[in-house]
C-alpha cells in the first residue's frame, strides 16, 4: 500500500511537471505572438509625457510616435514592421513637429523614394530656341505662263501639278484662227506690186504682234512664205507645275492662265514658333534648319518676317524665313527644325526644370535644410531653357535641391499642414503636448464592407487577411481590426472565411462593426 501511494504521487507529480510545461510553451508561444504583433496595434499615446512615458530611439531625440508614411493617420507608440507595407514604421520626433518649415526623411526612405538632389548653380540661358516648321514655296519665284491670244488649246505638254519643267520646255501648243487671215494678208501683200510700199508691210507685221504673234514666229512666216495658226507656248523659268489653268480642247481668252510655275532655287520654311518667345524673333535673325530626311545636313537661312497673326489652336506665331536650296534637295510639305540663334541672358540662378513643381497658381522648389530634412520653398521662376529653368526669387545658388521624387515629400509636407501654414501665415501651435493629441473631429465615420479570412484572435484585436477594398481605398493586406463591441461571435476563430464591416475611427483606427462566417458560396 506504501508502495502504491508512493508510486501514485509520483505520477501525480509528473503529470503536474507536464502540465507546467505545458503551459510554458503555450504562454511563450502566445507571449511571441502578441510581441510579433505588437506593432500593428494602434496603441492610445502616453497621456502623461512626463511621468516616464516619453519616448525616444536610439539617437535619444524625443519620438511623438512611430507611422507608416503610406499610412499617415494610423500612429504607434512602438517601433516595428507596419502591418500595412513590407517596410519599418518611420519615427516622428518632437523637434521635428515644432519646426513647420520642413520635413524629416530617414536616407532609408529618401532611397526608396528614388530622391535625388542637385546644386543650384549661377549661369546664364542662351536666348537660342528650337521650333518646327515646314517647307513651303517661295511665291517670290511663282511665274505665270498665259494666253495672248483668242484661240483653242491643242495639246498641253505638262499634265499634272508638281511636275518639274526646264527653262523652254514646251508648255502648251495653241491654234490661233485670227493669226492665218493676218499671215495670209502679209504675205500677199509682199508678193504684190506694193511689196515696195514698205509702210503696209510694216503695218501688217504689226497686226500679228498686236494679236499676239511672237517676233521669231512672223520672221519665220516671212521667211517660208507659209501661214501658219499653231504657235508653242514654253516655260520662261525652271521649277515646278504649281497651279494648271487649260487643258487639252479648251477655248482660251487673251490673259488665260495656262500655268504656274514655281522656282525651287529657293524655298520658305514657315516655323510655329511659341507666343511667349515669339518677341525673341526679329528680321534678319540668323537660324539653321534641318530636314527631316537628311538631320545630319546643316542649311543656313535668315528670317524674313514674323507674320502678324497668331494660330489660335497653338498659340503659335508663324516666321518666314528664306532658305537657298542647291539642288531642289528640299520639297513644298516637308517638315525640318529650325534653331533660332540667340544673345546670352544675364547671369541667374539656374536649376533643373524636374525641381519645380508647378501647381497653377504658384512654383515651388524642394529645398534641402539639413541632414535628412527637406523644405518646400516658394520661387519665382523665369525662362527655360533646355532642362533647365531660371529662378528669379526664393533659391540662391550652392543651394542643394530635389530633382526627383519631390513630389513625394510635397505630399508629406502637405499632410502635415506645412504648405497650408505657409499659405495662411498661420503661427506654430505652442502646446508642447500637441503631437499627442487626437486630430480634429472627422466627418460621420463611413462603413466599409469586404470578406477575408482570420488569421489571428489576439485579444481584441482580430487580424484578417481581405482583398482590396474600393470604398476605403485600401489594397489587399493582413492587418489588425479592433474586435466589435461585444465581442466576436462564438463561431469566428482562426481560418474562419468571415464577411465585415468597419468603420475608420478619427484617430485611424480600424473598428469593426460586424463580423460573421461567410456563406460557403462566397468563402475566398
Amino acid at each position: 500500500m506504501k508502495a502504491n501511494r508512493q508510486h501514485g504521487a509520483a505520477t501525480r507529480w509528473a503529470v503536474l511537471a507536464l502540465t507546467v510545461a505545458a503551459l510554458a510553451g503555450v504562454g511563450g508561444y502566445l507571449l511571441g505572438k502578441r510581441q510579433a504583433h505588437a506593432p500593428e496595434n494602434v496603441a492610445a499615446m502616453p497621456s502623461d509625457p512626463g511621468a516616464g512615458a516619453v519616448l525616444s530611439d536610439a539617437s535619444g531625440r524625443r519620438v511623438l510616435y512611430w507611422h507608416d508614411p503610406m499610412v499617415p493617420g494610423q500612429k504607434f507608440d512602438k517601433p516595428g514592421k507596419s502591418p500595412f507595407m513590407d517596410m519599418q514604421l518611420v519615427p516622428v520626433y518632437a523637434d521635428a513637429a515644432a519646426d513647420e518649415g520642413s520635413v524629416s526623411v530617414s536616407p532609408r526612405l529618401a532611397q526608396s523614394f528614388g530622391v535625388r538632389t542637385v546644386e543650384a548653380r549661377s549661369g546664364s540661358l542662351e536666348t537660342g530656341f528650337r521650333a518646327t516648321g515646314a517647307v513651303a514655296v517661295d511665291e517670290r519665284t511663282l511665274t505665270g505662263v498665259q494666253s495672248r491670244v483668242q484661240g483653242f488649246v491643242e495639246r498641253l505638254h505638262v499634265r499634272a501639278t508638281y511636275d518639274p519643267v526646264r527653262e523652254g520646255q514646251p508648255v502648251a501648243d495653241l491654234f490661233v484662227p485670227e493669226w492665218v487671215a493676218a499671215q495670209e494678208e502679209l504675205l500677199a501683200l509682199k508678193a504684190s506690186a506694193a511689196a515696195r510700199d514698205t509702210a503696209l508691210v510694216d503695218a501688217a507685221r504689226n497686226r500679228l504682234r498686236l494679236l499676239g504673234m511672237p517676233d521669231a514666229e512672223v520672221a519665220r512666216v516671212e521667211r517660208e512664205a507659209k501661214s501658219s495658226g499653231r504657235v508653242t507656248v514654253t516655260s520662261p523659268v525652271s521649277g515646278i507645275v504649281w497651279e494648271i489653268g487649260a487643258r487639252d480642247g479648251m477655248a482660251v481668252m487673251p490673259g488665260t492662265n495656262l500655268v504656274r510655275i514655281a522656282g525651287l532655287a529657293s524655298v520658305w520654311v514657315i516655323a510655329e514658333v511659341p507666343e511667349a518667345q515669339a518677341g525673341l524673333v526679329v528680321a534678319g535673325v540668323p537660324v539653321e534648319v534641318r530636314a527631316a530626311t537628311a538631320p545630319d545636313r546643316v542649311l543656313r537661312g535668315t528670317v524674313q518676317a514674323l507674320l502678324p497673326d497668331v494660330n489660335a489652336a497653338t498659340r503659335t506665331v508663324r516666321a518666314r524665313i528664306v532658305l537657298a536650296n542647291p539642288g531642289g534637295a528640299l520639297k513644298p510639305g516637308m517638315y525640318a527644325t529650325v534653331a533660332f540663334a540667340g544673345a546670352t541672358s544675364a547671369a541667374s540662378v539656374l536649376v533643373p526644370s524636374e525641381a519645380v513643381i508647378r501647381t497653377g497658381t504658384r512654383d515651388v522648389v524642394i529645398v534641402v535644410s539639413g541632414e535628412g530634412r527637406y523644405a518646400p520653398v516658394d520661387v519665382e521662376v523665369g525662362r527655360e531653357s533646355g532642362d533647365l529653368t531660371e529662378i528669379r526669387r526664393g533659391v540662391a545658388a550652392g543651394t542643394h535641391v530635389v530633382a526627383s521624387g519631390q513630389f513625394l515629400i510635397d505630399s508629406e509636407a502637405s499632410l502635415r499642414g506645412v504648405l497650408a501654414r505657409m499659405n495662411a501665415g498661420a503661427a506654430p501651435s505652442a502646446d508642447p503636448h500637441a503631437g499627442h493629441r487626437a486630430a480634429p473631429a472627422a466627418p460621420p465615420a463611413v462603413s466599409h464592407r469586404a470578406t477575408g479570412v482570420v488569421r489571428d484572435v489576439d485579444g481584441a484585436d482580430v487580424f484578417i487577411q481581405h482583398g482590396p477594398i474600393p470604398s476605403a481605398g485600401m489594397g489587399g493586406m493582413t492587418m489588425g481590426f479592433k474586435a466589435p463591441a461585444g465581442g466576436l461571435p462564438a463561431d469566428v476563430k482562426t481560418g474562419t472565411p468571415v464577411d465585415f464591416a468597419f468603420t475608420i475611427t478619427p484617430q485611424g483606427e480600424f473598428a469593426l462593426s460586424s463580423i460573421a462566417p461567410a456563406p460557403p458560396g462566397a468563402r475566398q
